[in-house]
């Protein structure tokens, strides 16, 4: 009888090669100095394009990783010096051509929020203001200017379709957008605005991408984005972070998680500027302060601050039973409380 054939130890042919999915584990990782709120970047290592452009604690998930999460602090530990508290999950991105090869692979997505901004571990890892991607989605001080360039942008790039789509192009305006004068802004679309800006071309990262691909098809290379678009990042990171920032913004209404941005106790100003700072928006004094009132979510310290500049204010913190309860309700923010 017979032998078997032994089965060939060659790799598998470049085709099979080209189908197979790296697995990238990523950290989203907010804080809050002040009333600015920050996303720890790192320019080192794997997660540092020959470019230079900033991205997030990445990496690939190694046979030694246990689990995902486990895999993922390692990276965060190694890459910045961050110890994670909570994290959780935000998204797997898979789109292809997404990346800087142009070959697909997971990239699994973390949430993490940490209290104050320690100092990042490595001279390549940095504290940044997160409206220095996202600048058009900071109205604290009003409509910001740079809405005038990406709304000129986008609707070029509308007209420029057929009667059918270019309808359709303006309607995604609008609703990522608002309508006239921004009145039907919504502070927690900031991963449709990217998308938008992205799909018009208005954003390095989309740049980058077509350039790549005309480079090899026809060897015309890259324009650049206007710098009312924000600072790119390097991969898909900007996109991860634009989601983050929206799931974040949705969080605080209906689930305590600012605690896990400030200290042990702090004043109701303080909490007030946390929250404008994440939401891109002012909220009125009386407003504000009559809602976490109603919804019992601090209680006093007994102690005051006098580092408030006028008369001592007093320290509250978050009620143990706010606390043990993470799906009690957030810090809603009123109807038209913009101002």
């Amino acid at each position: 009888m017979s032998s078997a054939p032994s089965q060939s130890l060659a790799p598998p042919p470049a085709a099979e090669q080209d189908n197979e999915l790296g697995i990238e584990l990523s950290a989203v990782i907010f804080a809050v100095t002040g009333d600015d709120p920050k996303v720890l970047a790192i320019r080192h290592g794997e997660a540092r394009d020959t470019h230079g452009r900033e991205g997030l604690p990445s990496g690939p998930l190694e046979r030694g990783h246990r689990t995902l999460e486990i895999g993922l602090r390692s990276w965060v530990e190694r890459q910045t010096l961050q110890h994670l508290g909570h994290v959780e999950q935000l998204y797997t991105f898979g789109d292809r051509a997404r990346g800087e090869d142009g070959r697909r692979s997971l990239s699994l997505a973390y949430l993490a929020l940490v209290r104050e901004a320690r100092p990042a571990g490595d001279a390549d890892a940095s504290w940044q203001s997160w409206y220095r991607y996202f600048p058009w989605e900071d109205w604290r001080g009003g409509r910001p200017a740079v809405l005038d360039v990406l709304l000129c942008g986008l609707r070029a790039w509308a007209a420029a379709a057929e009667r059918r789509l270019a309808d359709i192009r303006a309607d995604r305006i609008t609703l990522c957008f608002g309508g006239p004068q921004e009145a039907g802004w919504n502070e927690e679309r900031v991963l449709e605005r990217y998308e938008l800006l992205y799909e018009a071309g208005l954003v390095q990262e989309s740049l980058r991408e077509n350039g790549a691909l005309r480079e090899r098809g026809t060897g015309h290379g890259t324009h650049a984005a206007p710098a009312a678009a924000g600072v790119e990042m390097t991969v898909d990171h900007r996109r991860m972070l634009a989601l983050a920032i929206a799931r974040l913004r949705g969080k605080i209404k209906y689930r305590p998680v600012v605690f896990e941005l400030m200290p042990p106790s702090f004043t109701l100003l303080q909490l007030q500027r946390t929250v404008e700072a994440l939401s891109g928006v002012r909220l009125h004094k009386g407003n504000f302060r009559r809602l976490i009132e109603q919804q019992r979510l601090v209680e006093e310290t007994g102690e005051a601050t006098s580092e408030t500049g006028g008369r001592p204010a007093r320290l509250v913190r978050f009620r143990r039973e706010v606390l043990l309860e993470r799906p009690a309700p957030g810090v809603r923010l009123p109807s038209g409380g913009r101002r």
